[in-house]
């Protein structure tokens, strides 16, 4: 039923495959942000290891006004982490069924709010660029940092970095010649096929997100964030009604 099938994967009883499956979607959002996002402002907002060397670059060139843009970018990534583990915690404090949906919500209402208002507030470019730059840095801090906790640091999706690494390290292990061919070889190098399987998959689903929210930004322009918002919404919904349930019920036994 889609109802179990939703509760399964954003509420907060996890396993590894609908850990798995969240992953996935996010890192279509993820890319999808993060190519739209470039388009709007000239810059990729998803990972931060760019972010830190090109504070690094201004700050020896001596541009202070770059360096402490770079490190307002950095500053809001912290804090959207921050901000999704206050709320998962707070969440997980009062066992609520929606714990790990509530920075989804907030990554929703920030993309929604971006995609009905960037065609007006990029009249203002000297305003829109950095402020832009930040929020999109909050969403994407916001997200990988509910991920990690969700899957215990096993799963990111917003850069692929690490992704690329494992899915090279397992595709060295398919293709490594052992001479023998004896399958008790205890030193045999086999590659994980299942890694082989969720590596590739995660990197495509930010490429597809990545294709898609490029074309969407040039033909629609910032409403394209709209259903990325929508998409978001619809994962949460369920857990969501099943705390609003709890609560129905416990009020009614009161009375």
């Amino acid at each position: 039923m889609p109802a179990q099938y939703f509760r399964s994967l954003t509420g907060k009883h996890r396993s590894a495959t609908a850990n798995r499956q969240l992953g996935f979607s996010l890192a279509f959002v993820a890319g999808a942000t993060n190519a739209g996002g470039f388009l709007a402002v000239r810059q990729y907002t998803s990972h931060m290891s760019g972010i830190v060397s090109a504070i690094a670059d201004q700050a020896a060139l001596g541009d202070i006004r770059l360096m402490l843009a770079g490190v307002g970018s950095l500053a809001s990534f912290l804090l959207g982490a921050a901000c999704s583990a206050v709320l998962v915690n707070w969440g997980r404090r009062r066992s609520l069924q929606s714990q790990y949906v509530l920075p989804l919500l907030v990554e929703a209402a920030l993309l929604l709010l971006f995609g009905l208002l960037g065609s007006h507030l990029a009249l203002w470019e000297a305003f829109f660029v950095p402020v832009t730059v930040i929020l999109l840095c909050f969403i994407m801090g916001l997200q990988n940092a509910l991920i990690t906790k969700l899957s215990g640091a096993e799963i990111r999706t917003t850069h692929m970095t690490g992704i690329v690494t494992d899915l090279g390290i397992e595709l060295g292990k398919l293709f490594y010649w052992n001479r023998s061919t004896d399958a008790a070889d205890a030193h045999a190098v086999i590659a994980n096929r299942m890694k082989l399987r969720i590596h590739g998959t995660m990197l495509a689903s930010f490429f597809v997100g990545g294709l898609t929210g490029a074309i969407g930004f040039k033909h629609v322009g910032y409403v394209s964030t709209v259903p990325l918002a929508g998409a978001l919404v619809t994962l949460t919904v369920v857990p969501l009604v099943d705390d609003a349930l709890t609560y129905l019920y416990r009020l009614d036994r009161r009375h």
